[in-house]
């Protein structure tokens, strides 16, 4: 009868995968509060890395703090990789988030994912996206990227939105977390398509170039919206307020689209660099995006067949 029991218990608890989510989603809804309380403190404590647009914040330094040693502490075989090169340091007690989010830990296991082992995992972390806008006040731009990766392919995916809502009036709710597991859907939005025969392109606001702008004039836009944050241009997709996100530029890193790919394939759409080559995710592979990013909800053969030959050649994967 016992070893019944044990197998009822060991058939019904959560596995690897969806315990990481679940700890993922009460890690990022820490870094959201960790977001908005640097900027209630006013010192940003800002700093340049390589150059005047890429800039790194105490928002970014704590959050990554918070972020990887959470994760690591709970799944100590995982592989996590961070946007930010930071020194090892013993972490303060008060970045740890322990929580797991129940709501995700009820929800079944895609079967292909669920003998996944902790050491088969890789962690991508991108503790602020949007971190010029950050600094600028553009604060619903930013979000907090948390993508999981298998064999290479991102699988699942946590985004916060520490500002969401910030415009809404003081009784609104501040900030949302969106989450994501292919097979099983994206759950904290409402799915939304522009019109149809719309075509708005969501694109870069603070890394233009003429590449960036030939590849988006071919494409034929009624309208262009320059936004900060991989996340955020995401987001705009699979709210309706975008049809396109065409970035036809090196620039991003895996980290800045790892989580938002899971949930954009989670409800159909698709992101490729500008070749329509998958992006691979395996710990070992180059951080930057090379070939750029092309991404869509719906129709992304109509933006795929439009990039020029010219865009292609300059953009080597």
């Amino acid at each position: 009868m016992l070893s019944a029991e044990v197998g009822h218990i060991m058939a019904s608890s959560p596995t690897v995968l969806m315990r990481l989510v679940a700890s993922a989603y009460s890690i990022a809804q820490k870094a959201g509060m960790i977001v908005r309380h640097v900027i209630a403190e006013g010192d940003l404590g800002i700093v340049e890395k390589t150059c005047a647009t890429d800039l790194q914040t105490k928002a970014d330094r704590l959050v990554q703090m918070s972020i990887c040693s959470s994760l690591a502490r709970k799944f100590p075989k995982l592989t996590i990789i961070g946007e930010e090169d930071l020194p090892s340091e013993e972490v303060d007690q008060e970045l740890i988030e322990d929580g797991q989010w129940e709501e995700i830990l009820k929800q079944p296991c895609p079967s292909q994912y669920c003998a996944i082992k902790e050491e088969d995992l890789v962690v991508w972390v991108d503790p602020l996206d949007g971190t010029k806008e950050y600094t600028e006040g553009l604060l619903d731009n930013v979000t907090v990227l948390i993508g999981i990766a298998y064999e290479g392919k991102a699988i699942a995916g946590v985004i916060n939105q520490p500002y969401y809502n910030y415009q809404a009036g003081p009784d609104a709710v501040l900030g949302r977390t969106i989450w994501g597991v292919l097979g099983l859907g994206a759950f904290g939005f409402q799915l939304k398509e522009v019109p149809a025969g719309k075509h708005i392109i969501t694109t870069t606001r603070s890394h233009n170039s003429k590449l960036v702008t030939d590849c988006i004039t071919a494409m034929n836009p009624d309208d262009v919206l320059r936004v900060g944050g991989a996340g955020n241009k995401i987001i705009q997709l699979i709210e309706g307020k975008a049809s396109a996100y065409v970035f036809a530029s090196p620039g991003c890193k895996k980290w800045d689209t790892c989580a938002p790919e899971v949930i954009l394939h989670a409800v159909g759409g698709k992101l490729t660099d500008i070749h329509g080559n998958a992006l691979q995710y395996n710990k070992e592979v180059k951080h930057m995006n090379s070939a750029g990013v092309l991404a869509t909800l719906r129709n992304y053969d109509y933006y795929a067949s439009r990039v020029p030959e010219s865009v292609k050649n300059a953009l080597v994967p």
